[in-house]
C-alpha cells in the first residue's frame, strides 16, 4: 500500500512549492496530476507559472475525473504521484453535473456530492493499491467567513467534507502557512 500525502492551506500558503519539494525528495520520476482546465487567461498563466516551477523531466496528466481509468497505466517506475490540486478537481466536477447553480435543488446538491465523492474515492482507491506515495494538494477553504452566494456555500461544503475524507485517509498531512508547512499528521 502507498503512502498518502496530503498538503493544505490558504490561497499563496506554498502548498504547491511544498509538495512539488516534498515530491523531488521522493525522486525524480514523478507523475504530475494537473487538475486545471485554462478558461481564461488569468488560469493560463497560473498553469504556465507551476510549469515553470517544476522539472522538465516531471511527466504531466491533465485530468480531473476518472483517476482509476487515468492513473493505473501510469504508475510503474514512478518514484511519486503529485496531484495538484483537489478543490479545483471538486469545482470541475460540480460544474461537469450542473452550470446553473442557482436553480439547483436540495437533492441536486446532494446527488452532487454523491458523485464529487465517488470520483475521490477512485482516486484514493489508486493511491490504496499502489507501492508509488501520492502527494494531494488541496485548499483549506472553511476558515474565512460564510459566503454570500449559494454555490461558492455548497463548493466550500463540498470541498471542506471531501478534504475530511482524504485527511482521515492520509498518512501525512500538512499545513501551509506563509510558506511554511507545518506537519499536523
Amino acid at each position: 500500500m502507498g503512502k498518502l500525502i496530503m498538503v493544505t492551506g490558504g490561497a499563496r500558503s506554498g502548498k504547491s512549492t511544498f509538495a512539488e519539494k516534498k515530491a523531488g525528495e521522493i525522486g525524480q520520476n514523478v507523475l504530475y496530476v494537473a487538475t486545471s482546465i485554462p478558461l481564461d487567461e488569468e488560469m493560463k498563466l497560473r498553469i504556465e507559472k507551476h510549469r515553470e516551477q517544476r522539472p522538465v523531466c516531471w511527466e504531466t496528466l491533465e485530468a480531473y475525473r476518472d483517476m482509476d481509468i487515468h492513473l493505473p497505466d501510469m504508475l510503474e517506475g514512478r518514484s511519486a504521484v503529485l496531484l495538484d490540486c483537489i478543490t479545483i478537481m471538486v469545482c470541475n466536477l460540480m460544474f461537469d453535473i450542473h452550470t446553473e447553480w442557482d436553480r439547483v435543488s436540495r437533492d441536486d446538491i446532494l446527488e452532487t456530492e454523491y458523485r464529487v465523492v465517488d470520483q475521490v474515492k477512485k482516486l484514493l482507491s489508486v493511491a490504496e493499491a499502489s507501492e508509488v506515495p501520492f502527494i494531494v494538494v488541496t485548499n483549506e477553504l472553511g476558515m474565512g467567513i460564510v459566503p454570500d452566494n449559494k454555490l461558492t456555500r455548497v463548493y466550500r461544503d463540498i470541498a471542506g467534507r471531501v478534504n475530511q475524507m482524504l485527511a482521515g485517509a492520509a498518512h501525512e498531512v500538512y499545513f501551509c502557512v506563509s510558506g511554511i508547512p507545518v506537519k499536523i499528521k
